[in-house]
């Protein structure tokens, strides 16, 4: 009787074991599961944190969003999200940054089951979310785009320029990107250079030193839409002149009015005559094509941009797809540019002892060559125009 028990006793325990062994398994299974989980959420979190960062970089390089997004996807795929889905928004869609500069990346995955396709076959859903930040540690008053040319911003000559409340920025990576020469004075917040400066003289800045190798500035107005040419084409000669487009450019002598509006030359350029006399405010002037300006070094030029609309605080704006060339800015000391001279592909040379109203006088150009004398301001958006990054940080906020 005792051994039957015991035998009974055996079999109970061996059809106990039967039945909780695919339970055991399952549980250790799903530890073995959920730690596999686990960490795949922390590489899933890692991949949208080098998306987001790789997408903001682009974003600071001046790039439009399918680029922006092709650089986030781009990261991601080399990081492994494999057949996972990614979504790129600029600016964020969500969270507190939605009207910020940022890139937010979302990154998603589904997971086959292992040990655990005892309890159910469905995939196991992961997805991480990453918001990169755009910061701007200082703004420039002058902007010189082209990304490797020697002398990118070159100040020469008796020139003396106070930048106040800015900086002045270059995006080559040449080692005399920006360079002072001659007896060239130049009082400015700070050198900001995505390569190196020279300076023949000392220079007087707010930072400790220049700063070099830093992150190249996007493009202000890299969104900025050329203005489209209208029919018929303006008679110049006049001494108040309407907006429109100068079909055999634009030729200024004596007094003469401009009314507010955008002026489209083309076929010529822009030029002001010596002893002309030229004022307008609310004024934009778009080089198309090949045009350029060119004013005389003995002319008055007041002119003021647009405070408000499309093409609010631009001045002056150079055809986006016409390189090489350059506009030549001179006058009097009593002459005022008030607003951006903006030339994305061409060489902007400021001659004239004179800036803006208030010194407000921005320049965005492929390349700067500063030979006049004149005091350039910082705070000028109560005439509409915009600030100008340099050097931008990215920090991962989200």
């Amino acid at each position: 009787m005792a051994a039957g028990m015991r035998r009974s006793r055996a079999a109970n325990v061996a059809t106990i074991f039967a039945l909780t062994l695919p339970i055991v398994v399952g549980a250790a299974g799903f530890g073995v599961e959920t730690s596999y989980w686990y960490y795949n959420s922390l590489r899933l979190q890692a991949t949208a944190d080098a998306a987001a960062y790789a997408g903001a970089l682009e974003q600071i390089s001046g790039s439009d969003t399918p680029t922006i997004i092709a650089a986030a996807t781009q990261s991601a795929a080399t990081n492994g999200l494999g057949a996972g889905t990614i979504v790129v928004n600029t600016p964020p869609t969500s969270g507190p940054n939605t009207a910020k500069n940022a890139v937010e990346v979302i990154v998603s995955q589904r997971l086959n089951r292992m040990f655990t396709q005892i309890f159910t076959q469905s995939q196991v859903p992961e997805q991480a979310r990453a918001v990169a930040l755009i910061t701007n540690a200082s703004k420039a008053c002058m902007l010189a785009l082209d990304p490797t040319a020697s002398k990118a911003v070159l100040f020469s000559g008796n020139t003396n320029v106070k930048v106040t409340g800015c900086s002045v920025m270059a995006n080559s990576i040449a080692s005399d990107a920006i360079k002072l020469q001659g007896s060239a004075g130049l009082q400015v917040d700070c050198l900001i250079t995505a390569g190196g400066v020279s300076l023949s003289n000392p220079v007087t800045t707010v930072c400790a030193a220049p700063i070099t190798q830093a992150l190249p500035a996007a493009d202000p107005f890299a969104g900025l839409p050329a203005p489209a040419a209208s029919n018929p084409c303006q008679n110049a000669n006049k001494s108040a002149l309407g907006p429109g487009t100068f079909c055999n450019g634009l030729s200024l002598s004596g007094n003469v009015t401009l009314q507010p509006g955008v002026y489209v030359i083309q076929g010529g350029d822009f030029k002001v005559n010596a002893n002309a006399n030229v004022s307008g405010d609310g004024v934009t002037i778009y080089l198309a094509g090949a045009s350029r300006v060119s004013m005389n070094g003995n002319a008055t030029v007041n002119l003021s941009a647009p405070t408000s609309g499309t093409y609010s605080g631009v001045l002056m704006y150079g055809d986006r797809t016409a390189t090489g060339g350059q506009s030549t800015f001179n006058g009097t000391a009593t002459s005022l540019l008030t607003g951006a001279l903006y030339f994305p592909k061409q060489q902007v040379n400021y001659l004239g002892n004179f800036s803006g109203q208030s010194g407000c006088t921005q320049v965005v150009a492929n390349l700067i060559q500063w030979s006049g004398s004149s005091t350039i301001n910082q705070d000028c958006t109560s005439l509409g125009m915009r600030d100008i990054p340099a050097t931008q940080s990215v920090a991962l906020v989200e």
